[in-house]
């Protein structure tokens, strides 16, 4: 019997020998599974330092796609979707809040896949889901970037604005995005003057808007108008980029642009930098795709202009 529990120790010593030894001689650690999770979608793509990608409303991953391609060489991109935008199913927005759930999700997946204080770019609804994160987990984002994105949307129309002042505009966009088809939502957003950022047409005409599950996407313009972030800035400690369209022009409502955003972001511990790029309405990186790749390429080398550039 002694002998062959001895023969038995030897035996499991051998198997933890050969172990350790294939350990060090560097064989693959097990693979994690796969992130799940029934908010958002992340494709990843390239390698490099890490970079996520946050879409706004009604917008898949797709408005990012000729950033992607000039980013991919030299980034390992993480690009975001949020269910119920485009063709994906609602599944977990399908109802309640949304826009805290995604930036929950976000956090999440920044965790699980150990991402080392990875930058982070939003734009619009997605600006304002990064501020959450870099707010609720100050040591987990390196950098940040929002385009034309603002803490609190109203305030870059009237910046007296509150929540309570666009309450009942907000119930109404609510109701005409669930029952109204696209043309009769963006003659509503018209007559409304439901100016998110200040771009009328954009939310509703523009490329960006990809549609999808109504309710959903009531949801997240509603949280949009009603949401102010203002008072989390103090929170983020990571630096802050902010990019916006911005033309010359005096009778723009762009040409205010610059004096708005400095504004909505004032409360941050660590003055922000901000790119205006001429010539773009809300959809920066698609109204201007090579202006907004030199803002991405200075955002990423961590400097190369003042606090104000164009």
């Amino acid at each position: 019997m002694d002998g062959a529990m001895e023969q038995r120790r030897n035996f499991l010593k051998g198997l933890a020998g050969g172990a350790a030894l294939w350990t060090l001689a560097g064989a693959p650690a097990l693979a994690r599974a796969p992130f799940q999770s029934r908010r958002i979608v992340i494709e990843t793509r390239g390698s490099g330092p890490d970079l996520i990608l946050i879409p706004g409303l009604a917008s898949t991953s797709a408005v990012w796609s000729r950033t992607a391609a000039r980013l991919a060489d030299r980034r390992r991109l993480h690009l975001v979707s949020v269910r119920g935008f485009g063709d994906l199913p609602a599944q977990g927005n399908a109802s309640g809040a949304v826009m805290a759930g995604i930036a929950g999700e976000v956090r999440r997946y920044i965790s699980e896949s150990r991402l080392q204080a990875p930058a982070v770019i939003g734009h619009s609804m997605g600006g304002q889901i990064a501020l959450r994160v870099a707010a609720d987990a100050p040591d987990r984002v390196g950098r940040l970037m929002t385009v034309d994105a603002s803490p609190f949307f109203p305030a870059l129309i009237s910046p007296g604005a509150t929540v309570g002042d666009v309450e009942p505009i907000a119930q109404v966009a609510y109701q005409a995005v669930q029952f109204l088809g696209d043309e009769g939502l963006r003659e509503r957003g018209r007559a409304l003057g439901l100016e998110l950022g200040g771009a009328a047409d954009a939310v509703f005409g523009s490329m960006g808007w990809q549609g999808g599950d109504r309710r959903v996407l009531a949801q997240a313009l509603y949280e949009v108008m009603t949401v102010d972030l203002r008072h989390r800035l103090p929170d983020i400690t990571a630096p802050v980029t902010v990019v916006y369209g911005w033309s010359p022009d005096e009778s723009s409502p762009r040409s205010r642009t610059d004096s708005l955003f400095r504004g909505a972001y004032a409360s941050l511990p660590r003055p922000a930098v901000f790119e205006r790029i001429e010539g773009a309405e809300h959809m920066v990186m698609i109204d201007q795709p090579n202006r907004f790749l030199a803002a991405v390429d200075r955002f990423l080398d961590q400097g190369g202009c003042s606090t104000l550039c164009s």
